[in-house]
């Protein structure tokens, strides 16, 4: 049998086997410290002490059938805590400060054009735009992608380039 009884601090309805009587536990709502009781504090239902009929179906006597235990939501005066907490921004969209903390990459083979390699022109003119005062760091990036024009998978290189902007 169950031992239903409130958490002394906020209120909240709790139900735990009575082989817990007399241990503590942390309460799910509120998070203080609380014992169990060694009996049940709320009178048990009236529908819970009858005895069982024997004649009847076993679809009455399932556990679908049993007594519905409603729960009481606690009432706090002061804000209560999400239950979820909502998703943090993305890395790109933090704000430092009156800035966000940007990433931006840049793909060697990306730069190519007409057969000229322009990596290092185009990482330069880049950290030129975001400036020296705003740059976190920069870090090598080494990724596998499929080119179409020879039906092979290449290795390359690239920037990964942490901002303020």
């Amino acid at each position: 049998m169950d031992i239903i009884f409130d958490c002394p601090n906020c209120g909240q309805e709790l139900a735990v086997d009575s082989s817990g009587a007399g241990t503590n536990i942390e309460c799910p709502a509120c998070g203080d410290t609380i014992t169990i009781p060694a009996g049940p504090q709320n009178p048990p239902d009236s529908r819970e002490l009858s005895v069982p009929n024997l004649t009847a179906s076993p679809i009455t006597s399932s556990a679908a059938a049993k007594v519905e235990k409603h729960l009481k939501v606690p009432v706090r005066s002061t804000p209560a805590e999400p239950l979820i907490a909502k998703a943090k921004p993305p890395l790109g969209a933090r704000a430092v400060g009156d800035k966000q903390v940007r990433i931006r990459t840049i793909r060697r083979a990306a730069c190519i054009e007409s057969g000229h390699d322009n990596f290092d022109e185009v990482v330069s003119k880049f950290l030129l735009e975001i400036g020296e005062t705003n740059l976190m760091s920069i870090h090598p990036v080494g990724y596998t992608y499929f080119d179409v024009a020879t039906q092979k998978m290449l290795t390359d290189y690239g920037a990964m380039i942490v901002y303020r902007g």
